[in-house]
């Protein structure tokens, strides 16, 4: 039988979310502890990469087992699991479905703060100089006109095309309801991501919002199809893959198994 189960995590103490060699990983904690549990060797297989430091409020993986599973399975997960990963929710899935491939959206937020804020550090990037969001949501809209995005994707990523459709990319103002500081989110839509597709995004957009390039540059950085003409990347602490969308129709035919 094959299951999804539902997560979340604070990236700040892995090295990403694929198991590493010589660092701790999402995966090989999640991997051991269904392993504990189970009482059989478990691999898990994720919908998507989060590198070092990166969050995520949701995201999925999937796994095999010819055991049955108990209904309070996501509760004694939780209880040997770090405290800084959580198991949402478990479903049982078609056998065929795929937590990567049978994903038709990803959304992602990076947040962003003006003041420093101890509560935040490892949760938000604190930016302290100014920039104007007006010019930096103008040329977020370029990207929505355009299908191949290259330019933003780390040169090494291993890809048969850089193809993207993406759907939203948008920012705005909230409140951090913990801290109650003010921060700036950008918020982007995707049929897929590239490796480090976002942070480079952001941190290009950051530089249209210091007027270090117009929006016309942006957009031909978009064109150039070429990486080291987009700026560096943005830090890690401020990204979040926030929902991974499937035809929930298909996918979770057997509906939730246990919270």
């Amino acid at each position: 039988m094959r299951y999804f189960i539902e997560l979340a995590y604070q990236g700040t103490n892995y090295a990403g979310w694929q198991i590493q060699n010589n660092a701790p990983s999402v995966q090989a904690e999640i991997e051991k502890v269904l392993s504990i549990v189970l009482k059989e060797e478990i691999s898990i297989t994720g919908s998507g990469r989060t590198d070092t430091g990166v969050h995520a409020s949701q995201q999925f993986a999937h796994f095999d087992t010819n055991k049955p599973i108990e209904t309070d399975l996501c509760r004694n997960l939780n209880a040997i699991l770090p405290k800084d990963i959580c198991i949402k929710n478990i479903y049982e899935v078609a056998p065929d479905a795929h937590s990567r491939f049978d994903a038709i959206r990803r959304s992602y937020r990076y947040k962003i703060i003006q003041q420093k804020n101890p509560f935040l550090e490892h949760l938000a990037t604190f930016v302290p100089y100014r920039f104007d969001v007006d010019l930096m949501q103008e040329a977020a809209k370029k990207l929505l006109l355009y299908n191949d995005f290259e330019s933003f994707s780390k040169i090494k990523a291993n890809v048969k095309n850089f193809r993207c459709k993406i759907e939203k990319a948008t920012f705005y103002h909230t409140k951090d309801i913990f801290s109650e500081a003010e921060v700036l989110v950008f918020e982007i839509s995707a049929n897929r991501f590239l490796w480090g597709m976002v942070r480079a995004i952001v941190g290009t957009l950051l530089e249209v919002g210091r007027k270090k390039i117009d929006v016309a540059r942006f957009e031909e950085i978009i064109k150039s199809r070429n990486r080291s003409e987009a700026a560096g990347a943005a830090p890690p602490q401020g990204l979040y893959l926030s929902e991974v969308l499937y035809p929930y129709s298909s996918i979770f035919q057997n509906g939730q198994l246990s919270i």
